[in-house]
């Protein structure tokens, strides 16, 4: 296990993945490439587990992609110290509790870099009060452990929060504090020394820009709310709820006053833009009055739909954050012939997988 998750191992993975991207890209005329590496251990935010019961027993496992066997998980070495603490505490307490227990199949942890600590319970069954008072009944009996925790309880159709659903995560970048709310089960970057370094290299790469910041798949603010200091104004879209409400939050507690969300898909945007189509969400928010000469997008692993492709060619500067190579090379054949490739960095969000994170910034020619 130590050979696993030691320094010779990770560096062996990540001259992997460069090799993987200089192949992948080499039809582009590139800048340099920068590498961002992650924490050996220990740098993962998150982590799910499914729960096996085998008699009194009751363990963590997952199953193995390739065999799709399950492995019994007693500790997890990619996971904060904070979430393999909590591993250890939460099973002997949750053994012998019939209500806590019983159709438990599945337990989410979401820790930060603050401290905070967020635990989901995920049942085959419909949660009660008896579930409500066993659930603060565990609360106070991790805290008696040092272990403070706010506790979710899902089943079909249900969810309880014994007291809150979200965390707070405090990130330090470059020489400011940035607070993000983070809730459950929607959108958060995994690995967040990683993510301060993309919120750094974001912030280095769009220094001294003129005009405004359009950002589209903006989640709770990540990237608008550090880059901001940089714009005018930014104008950020967003189409889940949970993440639109985290990031006004995000907004008020970071005292950013030259940004505002919008309740809107890319397509939907790039519809309201082109004035086709007109939205009571964007209510209040004078288009016109933005003056929008660099875009970030940051899409799923599907890439960019046309639509957007074809209207991100309008503005001088795009930001492309991936989290999918092979999609990014296929927009990016379109996006090069208006835009030149500027800056080129890795950010090896996952390590000891093959999921590679990029961030490219492109220049109109």
């Amino acid at each position: 296990m130590t050979e696993c998750f030691s320094n010779d191992q990770y560096n062996r993975q990540l001259q992997n993945k460069i090799n993987t991207l200089k192949t992948l890209f080499s039809d582009f005329v590139l800048p340099e490439l920068k590498v961002y590496s992650s924490p050996v251990s220990h740098y993962r935010m998150r982590a799910e587990f499914r729960i096996w019961h085998n008699g009194e027993d009751l363990y963590h496992i997952m199953y193995d992609k390739k065999t799709k066997k399950r492995v019994r998980i007693d500790s997890f070495p990619i996971a904060t110290k904070l979430i393999n603490q909590a591993m250890q505490a939460v099973l002997p307490l949750l053994q012998y509790n019939e209500s806590l227990r019983h159709l438990l199949f599945q337990i989410d942890y979401f820790s930060t870099l603050s401290g905070q600590l967020l635990i989901t319970l995920l049942y085959h069954k419909k949660l009660d009060e008896n579930w409500i008072a066993q659930a603060r009944l565990l609360k106070q009996q991790l805290a008696d452990q040092g272990i403070n925790v706010n506790l979710v309880g899902r089943s079909s159709n249900q969810k309880i929060s014994i007291d809150v659903d979200y965390v707070d995560e405090v990130l330090p970048v470059l020489d400011k504090t940035f607070q993000y709310r983070q809730v459950e089960n929607s959108f958060t970057q995994p690995n967040a020394a990683v993510n301060i370094k993309m919120l750094e290299w974001a912030i280095s790469v769009t220094k001294g820009s003129s005009g405004d910041l359009l950002e589209f798949y903006c989640g709770n603010g990540n990237f608008s709310v550090a880059l901001a200091q940089n714009f005018r104004k930014v104008l950020a879209t967003e189409i889940a709820k949970a993440s639109v409400y985290s990031a006004q939050h995000n907004i008020a507690v970071n005292q950013i006053d030259n940004l505002v969300i919008a309740r809107l898909s890319a397509e939907e945007f790039t519809c309201a833009i082109k004035k086709e189509r007109e939205f009571n969400r964007l209510k209040g928010i004078d288009l016109d009055s933005y003056q929008c000469q660099t875009v970030l997008v940051d899409p799923p692993r599907g890439g960019l739909d046309q639509g957007t492709i074809n209207n991100l060619k309008n503005y001088a500067t795009i930001i492309y954050i991936s989290c999918n190579p092979y999609t990014l090379k296929e927009n990016l054949q379109q996006l090069t012939v208006t835009h030149e490739i500027k800056h080129l960095a890795m950010f090896d969000q996952f390590p000891y997988t093959d999921h590679i994170e990029m961030g490219v910034v492109l220049k109109k020619k």
